[in-house]
């Protein structure tokens, strides 16, 4: 973790969290600071690290808990269903350690997580913020989006399955690129792909596609605060995409960091952090 925080921080936990099936790990978490609980939920790849930045000003203030989730970084993979698990065990670790009225923070699938935890009967999370997360992917990409088509078995999944590493790295470079603006932020998204495991990475994603919680959001009372990227498609589209998307969501906030790609906490970072201190207060 960072320097300055093992050098100011009282307590360091780490936590090893697992899922019904015994010793079966869905994901580790590093605790940090002192205050309101908050947890960090990073994006797909992603550790926990993603986070570094902010976690090193708002854990002056908060306890932190923040999540690398299995299949990415260091953390062992597990069986498919992926993202069920990562739900099940997300709900098991908040009921142990009496976190049901923190504030979750979610980058992409970790907003989409968030959501998803908001919308069980009787949530009382303080508040989600969300940043640049949608409740379907899959709509947004697909034309006449059917959850129930998309299945773990199909030639797309095959081929990066079968992939070299060579391609596979050639095609996570690709991906870094138009991510993030800030060139020198493009390496480390690449890392975090190429470490995933090969296929958390595509069956993981295969989850996260076919997972719709557009109308599931009518049933969310937990405030929402959605902080949104702009780039590359713009601010017209951006705000049609999450208009569209978050319409059956009764009450909510958003703002739009200008000049930033998918990874507003690498091109934004300042912005970022104003936000969600804001929301925090």
């Amino acid at each position: 973790m960072m320097k300055l925080i093992k050098q100011i921080i009282l307590v360091t936990i780490s936590i090893i969290s697992f899922s019904l099936e015994a010793d079966n790990r869905v994901f580790d978490v590093d605790v940090i600071g002192k205050g309101a609980p908050v947890l960090l939920f990073p994006g797909f790849t992603c550790t926990g690290e993603v986070w570094d930045e902010l976690v090193e000003e708002i854990s002056k203030t908060n306890q932190c808990h923040i999540f690398t989730f299995a299949g990415f970084g260091n953390v062992p993979a597990v069986e498919k269903p992926w993202l069920s698990k990562i739900k099940q065990g997300l709900s098991l670790y908040i009921a142990e350690n009496k976190l049901e009225t923190a504030t979750i923070i979610g980058h992409s699938l970790g907003g989409t997580l968030g959501m998803w935890l908001a919308s069980e009967e009787g949530a009382t999370y303080k508040k989600v913020i969300v940043v640049d997360a949608l409740p379907s992917i899959g709509a947004l990409m697909m034309p006449n989006f059917n959850s129930e088509n998309i299945v773990y078995d199909n030639p797309y999944n095959q081929r990066i399955i079968d992939m070299d590493e060579t391609n596979f790295e050639i095609m996570a470079n690709q991906m870094a690129s138009g991510m993030v603006l800030k060139k020198n932020k493009q390496q480390q998204i690449k890392d975090w792909i190429i470490m995933s495991d090969r296929e958390t990475y595509v069956y993981g994603y295969t989850d996260l596609l076919k997972l719709d919680l557009r109308n599931t959001l009518a049933k969310v009372t937990v405030p929402v605060a959605i902080l949104a990227a702009t780039q590359p498609y713009g601010l017209d589209m951006v705000k049609k995409n999450y208009e569209d998307q978050y319409q059956h969501l009764k009450t909510y906030t958003i703002n739009y960091a200008e000049a930033s790609a998918h990874f507003v906490m690498f091109d934004q970072p300042e912005w970022l952090l104003k936000q969600i201190q804001k929301e925090l207060e």
